[in-house]
């Protein structure tokens, strides 16, 4: 007596067809992932570089109103700050800015310094404005004070 049993199971064929179906999906799914890691590290990178103007801005924008005297040094390539009983200075470099024991990752294309209104290229100032390079979108800064009575009696 012999009884037919049928196995029931997936023909050899049937398994490379899933097992190649499966490694394109795991591969499209690991090119994906790497585009978004990608755009990931893009968006942080340039959030990074926002932030790091948004700090700059913030610390200029203090000191403009926290000094009553502020020169410019063309030689040095130095912005003081000073007042009776404190100064403070920034360094302007090709790659950055230095605020005394700050360092701020800032490549600047263009730098203007304004006395009244006028464009000066040393001495008193009253006014900057600031361009950032392609890395940092071109953003402009513009950082001012109002001058009072002490300036000009000086």
């Amino acid at each position: 007596m012999q009884t037919n049993k049928k196995v029931q199971a997936f023909t050899l064929s049937e398994m490379i067809v899933v097992l190649i179906l499966t490694s394109i999906v795991v591969g499209l799914a690991f090119s994906v992932l790497g585009l978004v890691q990608k755009q990931m590290l893009a968006i942080q990178d340039n959030y990074n570089k926002s932030l790091e103007l948004n700090k700059l801005e913030t610390v200029l924008w203090l000191d403009f109103n926290r000094y009553s005297k502020i020169e410019y040094n063309n030689l040095e390539k130095e912005l003081k700050f000073s007042t009776e009983l404190d100064s403070m200075t920034y360094r302007f470099l090709e790659s950055k800015v230095i605020k005394e024991q700050d360092t701020f990752a800032i490549q600047l294309q263009q730098k203007k310094y304004y006395f009244e209104g006028d464009i000066i290229s040393n001495g008193q100032i009253d006014a900057l404005k600031l361009e950032t390079t392609k890395d940092f979108q071109n953003q402009q800064l513009f950082i001012f004070k109002q001058n009072d009575a002490t300036v000009f009696m000086n």
